[in-house]
This record gives structure tokens, sequence and C-alpha cells, in this order.
């Protein structure tokens, strides 16, 4: 497998990024993983080779390159009251992002895909988990020509009443749009799962919403104590499925 971590010119910086891809000659389907609110970190680098191995191209952003290049924060130490500075990082780093934000770091993504060989960059998958569940709902209604498949993954903050909210574009997206829910998760309200529900209905844009019994926000990080093994390896079949399907080869 091929690896390697490029800088991103973007409006507001150089935004440093990892790229995986397999060995052989491209170009391959391509896939954008986005990270949650932790950020980029070695189980998440894990979780874009398991993607690269079965014949994509992943690029996977540092979505906080305006105030950090990189962090170590442990998620399942941020209810511990002697990790409080770090809790404090992380819910700054996260606060700091925009939809809007993304959506302009996506532009750029694309232009880089564009001008790589080993990317098949006419219509890309994107894949987001907590944080940027969101951010890949709006991207899918923001780049409605280049998105062919989009996965939420315990997205949180799908509906806000902000103007750049995700739902708002929802009406644009021309790809399929898959979105992964815990049974248990106080980031992801009744009211925004049944508002998404209502356009899908409407065929406002093809998407669904599955629940996972018995799991918890998180549950797809093979590192964190929430991790729940049957509804991680689902969530892959999920992927490889609405990938196979969507994206061109």
């Amino acid at each position: 497998m091929q690896e390697r971590v490029v800088d991103i010119e973007t409006r507001d910086g150089r935004m440093n990024s990892w790229i995986f891809h397999p060995d052989r000659p491209g170009p391959h389907p391509t896939v954008i993983l986005y990270m949650d609110s932790v950020g980029i970190r070695e189980e998440l680098c894990d979780m874009a080779r398991r993607i690269a191995t079965v014949g994509y191209y992943v690029l996977m952003p540092n979505l906080y390159y305006r105030l950090a290049r990189s962090v170590d924060i442990e998620a399942d130490r941020l209810r511990d009251p002697a990790y409080a500075e770090k809790y404090d990082l992380m819910w700054t780093l996260n606060r700091s992002l925009s939809n809007t934000m993304v959506e302009q770091d996506t532009a750029a993504m694309l232009d880089l895909l564009d001008s790589d060989p080993a990317s098949r960059s006419d219509r890309v998958g994107i894949v987001g988990y907590c944080l940027s569940g969101r951010l890949v709902f709006r991207c899918a209604g923001a780049f409605p020509d280049r998105i062919a498949a989009s996965a939420s993954v315990y997205g949180a903050r799908l509906v806000t009443d902000l103007p750049d909210s995700a739902h708002l574009l929802a009406e644009q997206i021309r790809g399929e749009m898959y979105f992964a829910c815990a049974e248990h998760d106080h980031y992801v309200t009744k009211e925004a799962l049944d508002l998404i529900q209502s356009k899908i209905d409407a065929k406002a844009f093809k998407g669904r919403i599955e629940f996972y019994p018995e799991s918890e926000h998180g549950f797809a990080f093979p590192n964190r104590r929430v991790y729940h093994k049957a509804s991680a390896e689902r969530h892959w079949e999920r992927l490889f499925d609405l990938f196979g399907r969507t994206l061109p080869r």
C-alpha cells in the first residue's frame, strides 16, 4: 500500500492530509474520510487503510489545521477531571469549525484529487464520524455533481438553526446518503432524525437511516471503551456496499 502526507492549500492555510491507496496502478475509486472530534490518530489511519486495502484511494484531512497540525487526545479520558485541559482543547477545536469552512476545505480537496493520477475523482464517496457526520451531510449537498455517496456515522448536530446547517442543502443531494445511528446517543435528537426521515420519505434525496441496536456513540472506533464489534463490522459492510454500488471503477 502507498501512504503519504501532503499539504493541501486552502484559503485559510495548509491543510495536512493523509493519502492511502493500493500499490497497483490507478486511478482508484476515491473516498474522503473526515475525522471525528478527537482528530487524526493511528486509529483513524488504520480505518483509512481498511478502506484502501479493498481497492480505494483514501484522503483523510486534518480539519483542525487552522489551529493545530496535530493533537494528542485520548477519547476515553475526556470525562476524567484530571484530563480537563485536553477536554477543553477538544471542544475549542470542535467549535472552531463551521460547515462553511469545511465546505471550502472540501473544494480544495477535490482540486487535489483532480491533480492526482492515482485518484478517480469524477465521482467520490465521503464518510464522516461524530463531528464530521454533519460535515459529509453538508458537503453531499454542496457538491452534488461530485459526491456519489455519503455516509454519516453517528453524526452530531445534523440539524441546527445556523444558516449553514447541513439539512438546508438536503434537496440538492444527488448521490446516495446513509445515516448510521447508535441506539444510545445523546448527541443526536429524535427531532433531527425525524426531519431528515421526512425529507427522505418526500424523496428530497435518496437516503436511509439505520439504527444499530445496543450501540453507543463512538461504536465504530476499535480503541474506544464504547467499541461494539458487531455494529462496527456492520458499518463496514454497509460502507463497502454503498461505495461498491456507487463509485465508478
